[in-house]
């Protein structure tokens, strides 16, 4: 879903208003073809006889993120906000960018220029709060799925990041007590999920609704998965590093590469081998 958002964004808003050279046509029409190298190739061309042309520093920044090579693309993004500095889409693309690198304070420095830039946007900009947890701004982080809640009001993965930026910030018990009520998320198993949370379900009772009736394969790897973030997520509040490292490197091969949570528990464990690595033995 996110690829797919990015391309047509790229398409969009750059096809909107017409290049200064014919770089950026060129680009676009082998990037549809299907020649990825080469769209790269005619944009990296085309900016050097334009270096200052930002629709084209945008276009290969989008193409290496979609790609990712999302350095390459914080390098174009970072150029292109020089020269738009008031472009709330240029920091929401660097802000991602920069997650995917596990370059979590600068993400969440990026984000909250978006929320400037955008108001209209702040209470959708929830990849800010999930951005801001990761930073260590816990506070930050609740205050902003409170005000997601506001548009988005019956989404488990909401109240359970809130959950965790209130536990890290104050205490599990805490946490559980602020923890958000919600009714209408029917996608399996979210509801086991808050429940789990909310401390009246197990841990096994998530996984066993992840698996439970005849999903098809692609069902069960999507519930599967979350099933396994969202435990690993579970214990990492608790504090259990055991269960954690096991949950989270459990979803990684079930994430979709395609979505942003897929990306965040492929940073997760990133984040978990480093702190093993540097652990003294």
């Amino acid at each position: 879903m996110f690829r797919g958002f990015a391309l047509a964004m790229m398409i969009g808003l750059l096809s909107a208003a017409e290049s200064k050279s014919g770089a950026y046509d060129r680009a676009m029409l082998l990037w549809k073809e299907g020649q990825h190298t080469n769209a790269i190739a005619a944009a990296t061309d085309g900016l050097k006889a334009n270096p200052k042309e930002d629709r084209l520093l945008n276009l290969r920044a989008q193409m290496n993120s979609i790609l990712g090579n999302y350095a390459a693309a914080v390098d174009d993004l970072s150029a292109a906000i020089e020269l738009q500095p008031d472009s709330g889409f240029l920091f929401r693309e660097r802000a991602l960018a920069q997650f995917k690198l596990g370059h979590f304070k600068e993400s969440a420095a990026d984000f909250d220029r978006v929320n400037v830039l955008i108001p209209k946007i702040a209470a959708e900009n929830w990849q800010r709060g999930i951005a801001l947890y990761y930073a260590g701004r816990f506070a930050d982080g609740r205050q902003q799925f409170e005000l997601h809640k506001t548009v988005n009001p019956n989404d488990v993965e909401n109240a359970v990041w809130h959950f965790l930026c209130t536990a890290r910030e104050q205490s599990v018990e805490a946490a559980r007590k602020a923890l958000m009520p919600i009714s209408g998320d029917t996608r399996v198993p979210m509801k086991d999920i808050h429940a789990l949370f909310a401390g009246t379900a197990k841990p096994e009772d998530v996984l066993a609704a992840a698996k439970a009736g005849s999903p098809s394969p692609a069902e069960l790897r999507y519930q599967t998965f979350y099933a396994h973030l969202y435990l690993g997520l579970y214990f990492e509040a608790l504090g259990d590093a055991a269960r954690t490292r096991e949950e989270i490197f459990a979803a990684v091969p079930l994430a979709d590469p395609a979505d942003f949570m897929g990306t965040v528990a492929k940073v997760h464990a990133l984040r978990l081998k480093d702190r093993s690595e540097s652990s003294p033995k």
